[in-house]
């Protein structure tokens, strides 16, 4: 098994290969599984109130970039503005190294990191693309 993070960069490069390649379809294939994962595993609500996509020209094998907003409240519950963030996860010794870009309101970076880590860090069963119909 493999983690959410591995089977992105895999997906990624694939991509990437494809297009280098000139294959069309399985390009097509792998942008639809990317977006497939955005839609359905990357963080979404408690805050991540629009989701999180998966910036598929800067994302290859040896780096994923996200980008996603957060929803802040107040002190009274009530929803008071949003900060857009960048996150960059590259390969370390170590797991995961991840970067939060963007402003740190409310001390935002520290949650964001916590919750793409365990994200990105968990395994999960293989996503694979689907091929083009006949």
């Amino acid at each position: 098994m493999r983690t959410l993070a591995q089977q992105i960069a895999s997906l990624a490069d694939a991509r990437r290969t494809c297009q280098k390649l000139g294959n069309h379809d399985w390009y097509t294939n792998h942008s639809e599984a990317l977006e497939r994962i955005a839609r359905d595993y990357l963080p979404s609500g408690s805050g991540i109130d629009s989701g999180t996509q998966i910036d598929l020209d800067a994302t290859g094998f040896d780096k994923i970039v996200l980008t996603t907003s957060y929803h802040h409240m107040n002190e009274n519950g009530c929803y008071d503005g949003w900060t857009d963030h960048k996150i960059t996860i590259r390969p370390s010794f170590l797991g995961l190294d991840i970067t939060i870009g963007g402003r740190n309101r409310n001390d935002i970076k520290d949650y964001l990191h916590e919750v793409f880590h365990h994200c990105l860090s968990s395994e999960c069963d293989e996503i694979q693309s689907k091929p083009v119909a006949s």
